[in-house]
């Protein structure tokens, strides 16, 4: 059980890590925009190239997990990521910056599957919810970090010194892998079939299974207010629509971050106790979106402002359930690709409705307000689709090897 411990630690650290070095450059845009000699939106296409890379290796990191376990991915995943950053942190040349980019967008796109997949085949099937929302729980803890500490330390010190410092922290979490880590057998590494087959086999699962693309369309929409207010939008709103500084906006949207993190574990734990998830996503996303609607047009103190975010974010922690109820309803082989598949439509979503809200905000005249009221509408779609959604368990989810009932 210690092993199992080690490697749920290791698997969170990378992914914490590799959230950090996500969200670096939006912390001091316009001094590294300067620095590289770029406009606004050279910068950020010159950021956005992490996720660019990231989304589509999702399901190749899905495939290569179910195959052949997940150690070897997160030594290499986390070198990667680590190098990336270092690489970002030390060249003045924008094209070398960019390889870096890439780099750590190839790396961290095996964090956070690989610490699912580590809690599914190291702990018992029941535990699973409260120990995917547990690793949830650390990158929501890292992206505040960022959005606050961070800055804190880049206006002290520089950005090139706290990248360099971000980067050698992951390569203390790639030595202790390389060290440390250990892993079960994947069930698909001793199949019959050979690696083609087994990937043919596994894609037509995931891929032909209408619950799974219910389930990842659930997730996106679920996961939109995090994507987009929190990850982009929602610091100018405050200071535009608000009149909040920049400093108090940043701080105000960061109890989102706080928020999802407590709510990752608390949902995770109810559910797990309940031996249900459908309805804590279904009411988790309805109680999110109202959230959002109380601090997007309801004139309220700043206080009030960051107690609903961080209910929004701790309501909105209920999005990891889509996770679990995925996973659940497939055999133990196939579970590295459909959790990668759900994730990877959830990172698909920002790339169409970060600049979607972009747009219509220029379209309104500059009304932040109502272009975000896509966030709540979208968490109201999530709500509406999951209540049509079964729940199911494998009978490889099932501690007694029964299978649990539909509703």
């Amino acid at each position: 059980m210690r092993a199992a411990w080690i490697a749920f630690v290791i698997g969170s650290s990378f992914f914490l890590f590799e959230f950090v070095a996500r969200i670096e450059p939006s912390l001091d845009t316009a001094t590294i925009a300067h620095f590289f000699g770029l406009t606004d939106s050279g910068f950020g296409t010159l950021s956005s190239l992490f996720f660019w890379i990231y989304a589509p290796m999702q399901i190749v990191v899905g495939l290569v997990l179910d195959r052949l376990g997940a150690r070897t991915f997160v030594i290499g995943g986390s070198l990667c990521c680590a190098a990336g950053v270092l690489l970002f942190a030390a060249t003045n040349v924008v094209g070398i910056a960019a390889a870096g980019r890439l780099l750590t967008g190839f790396g961290a796109s095996f964090a956070f599957v690989s610490a699912l997949w580590l809690v599914n085949h190291w702990f018992a099937p029941e535990r699973f919810a409260l120990l995917s929302g547990a690793v949830n729980a650390m990158g929501m803890v890292g992206a505040a970090i960022g959005a606050v500490l961070l800055s804190d330390f880049i206006e002290t010190a520089g950005w090139r010194l706290v990248f360099a410092a971000t980067g050698l922290l992951g390569l203390g979490i790639f030595a202790a892998a390389l060290l440390f880590l250990r892993e079960p057998t994947s069930p698909a590494s001793d199949a019959e079939t050979g690696a083609v087959e087994h990937v043919r086999q596994s894609l037509a699962t995931v891929l032909g299974d209408g619950r799974i693309w219910a389930l990842s369309v659930v997730g996106m929409l679920f996961y939109m207010p995090v994507n987009v207010y929190a990850g982009l939008w929602g610091t100018t709103e405050l200071v535009h629509d608000h009149h909040r500084s920049q400093i108090a906006a940043e701080t105000i949207v960061s109890m989102v971050f706080w928020g999802m993190a407590l709510g990752s574990i608390a949902g995770g734990w109810i559910s797990d106790l309940l031996g249900h998830r459908k309805y804590l996503v279904l009411g988790g996303a309805v109680l999110t979106g109202l959230a959002y609607l109380a601090v997007l047009y309801v004139q309220v103190s700043a206080f009030t402002e960051g107690a609903l975010l961080l209910a929004a974010g701790f309501f909105g922690g209920f999005q990891m359930l889509t996770f679990a109820m995925a996973k659940e309803g497939l055999a133990n082989d196939v579970v590295g690709t459909a959790v990668a598949f759900v994730n990877m439509i959830g990172i698909a979503g920002a790339l169409i409705f970060q600049p979607l809200v972009g747009y219509l905000a220029d379209a309104a005249g500059g009304n932040f307000a109502l272009a975000l009221a896509t966030v709540p509408a979208c968490t109201g779609l999530a709500a509406l689709i999951v209540l049509f959604v079964p729940e199911y368990r494998h009978p490889d989810h099932v501690s007694d090897g029964s299978e649990a009932p539909a509703s």
